[in-house]
């Protein structure tokens, strides 16, 4: 029986995206509407997305420093933390706070108009619920997470400089230098497809459990508390995932870039 409800909910979610999508496709929101949810997701989501990719830089750089610097390997710090924040930490945090900045409250207010009954009122206006209240969400997930994610890693980069010049006292160009010979492109198209699938899972999992929300105002904090934690689970376990996927197709994906750019 659980794993029939699994089933189901499974593809009742797959069925609410293939919808939106559609309905995208056919005739997109408004860009007001795609505008302000830009806003919410993206613009206030700043403050705490820079302090988190700020600190954990800051951490990477110190424990990086610690345990490299008595093996002579002190100058790869740079390296470490760059890599570490563009391919990994950077989308995988970025999402952590999205998810519990944004998700929550997306979750929480489509609950509240579930319960309400505010959704049925749109339908009997003959206004579509999906195009007006979730594409633009939807659209604005997979767009905004990207840059977010850059960002915070922009400003791990800039954590961990601080903390190994400053505080340890490494030469700058001892931190910088090993930078544009060890990134490659490969490493920020792999942080930035993450970033939107992520984002893509955080909207549409909020968004379902907030439109399928029942049992008043205990129901929509139970469907909140479940679709962060669904996120959550999801986010780590896609990441492992896509790690896996995307560096068994780095001969491939390489290839691509060096076509695309030569």
């Amino acid at each position: 029986m659980i794993l029939f409800n699994l089933l189901v909910t499974l593809g009742d979610y797959l069925a609410l995206v293939a919808r939106v999508i559609w309905v995208i496709l056919r005739r997109p929101p408004h860009f007001s509407l795609i505008r302000n949810q830009m806003y919410e997701v993206g613009v206030l989501s700043l403050p705490v997305v820079a302090i988190t990719g700020f600190c954990t830089g800051m951490v990477l750089a110190a424990q990086a420093f610690f345990q490299l610097s008595d093996k002579g390997l002190a100058s790869a710090t740079g390296l470490m933390v760059t890599k570490a924040m563009l391919v990994e930490l950077g989308p995988v945090l970025t999402a952590f706070m999205v998810t519990g900045r944004v998700g929550a409250a997306m979750c929480a207010e489509l609950g509240t108009m579930r319960v309400t009954e505010q959704i049925d009122a749109l339908r009997s206006m003959a206004v579509d619920p999906l195009r007006y209240l979730i594409a633009p969400r939807f659209l604005a997930g997979i767009s905004m997470l990207p840059l977010l994610t850059i960002f915070s890693t922009i400003m791990g980069i800039i954590g961990g400089y601080v903390v190994a010049v400053y505080y340890y006292g490494m030469a700058p160009n001892t931190f910088l230098d090993p930078l544009p010979v060890n990134i490659k492109t490969f490493d920020f198209i792999s942080g930035i497809a993450k970033a939107f699938v992520f984002g893509l899972i955080i909207i549409t999992i909020s968004c379902y459990r907030g439109m399928r929300t029942t049992g008043g105002a205990a129901g929509v904090g139970r469907a909140t508390t479940n679709s962060v934690v669904i996120c959550y689970s999801i986010i780590l376990i896609g990441n492992f995932l896509l790690t896996l996927g995307l560096n068994s197709s780095y001969e491939t994906i390489n290839d691509f870039i060096n076509r695309l750019l030569s």
